[in-house]
């Protein structure tokens, strides 16, 4: 992954701050408890102007993240979805990653976070391929993770949390040290569950079929949204448990997530599944020509700034 290419400015608590100056304290309880959450949401530049994909569903699970961790945001999902325009703006920015997080902030030391203040932080700044360049041509190679996904009764999957991705960044290192590009994580029972930081999909025989919620994946938006659109053109979709095998057998496996878009998988523990498939292929252009807004009959799912 590349350096973060800084922009002019982040919102910080209801403010625009010079983006060096957007700090936060060494003691805050984030820091040291892992008391965040967060989302990741791309804009995209379109032929009618820069269109934030799912804008409004990224703060409402934003502000469900936070309600299930006990977190009352000081912000409406309203105050967030035009403060993050108004960002966009400001930065003069056509397309761009943006992450919003709120955190405890400084005050309190200790397991218990609610007298820590809640600090609520956007920031924007351009970013290309989350996996490497010629990934979402070619495909990827993945590797089974020695690390299992965390249980969805330690932290649920419904929750996007900092304190969650020490797990994905355990796995992704141990991928990057095996030579992959990224990682599979099985669950406890040996399910498969999802990637670092990515859904994932298999289809076999023309049929789709994604491990369910319950399995331990976080509930993307970007696998919600493939689901919708591989219904929308007849081609069927199962929620089932998979095991390791079935990636090793299936036709065709892909990636989704709002960093890494629909990124096709070309081999699995250096066992080749191929060349990105028809299916594969089909719902990455469909998915491509939604968020640049040439399907008008998905155009509630961008939001323009």
């Amino acid at each position: 992954m590349a350096a973060i290419a800084e922009a002019e400015y982040i919102w910080k608590n209801g403010e625009l701050v010079p983006w060096a100056d957007a700090t936060t304290h060494v003691l805050s309880h984030a820091l040291h408890y892992g008391t965040a959450v967060f989302e990741g949401i791309r804009c995209y530049k379109t032929e009618k102007g820069s269109a934030v994909f799912r804008l409004t569903d990224h703060m409402e699970r934003l502000r469900r993240s936070a309600f299930i961790i006990g977190m009352d945001l000081p912000y409406s999902v309203e105050e967030l979805v035009e403060a993050t325009k108004a960002l966009i703006k400001t930065n003069k920015l056509e397309s761009c990653y943006i992450r919003p997080i709120a955190y405890r902030g400084y005050g309190a030391v200790g397991v218990n976070p609610r007298p820590a203040p809640i600090d609520v932080v956007i920031a924007v700044w351009p970013w290309d391929a989350y996996l490497g360049e010629g990934a979402l041509e070619n495909g990827i190679a993945a590797g089974i993770s020695s690390w299992r996904q965390r249980g969805i009764n330690s932290i649920p999957g419904a929750v996007k949390s900092s304190a969650s991705y020490l797990n994905s960044g355990l796995a992704h290192m141990e991928a990057l040290d095996h030579g992959y590009g990224e990682a599979i994580l099985l669950n406890e029972s040996g399910y498969v569950a999802e990637g670092s930081g990515e859904n994932i999909f298999i289809v076999r025989d023309d049929v789709i079929s994604t491990p369910p919620i319950s399995d331990g994946c976080l509930e993307g938006l970007t696998r919600n949204s493939l689901i919708e659109l591989a219904l929308d053109l007849d081609i069927p979709v199962v929620e089932e448990s998979l095991v390791r095998t079935d990636l090793y057998t299936a036709d065709e496996v892909f990636f989704t997530g709002t960093a890494a878009e629909l990124t096709p998988i070309a081999s699995i523990d250096n066992r080749k599944i191929g060349e990105p498939g028809p299916v594969t292929k089909t719902l990455q252009k469909r998915f491509f020509d939604v968020v640049y807004g040439k399907l008008p009959e998905y155009e509630d799912w961008n939001e323009y700034v």
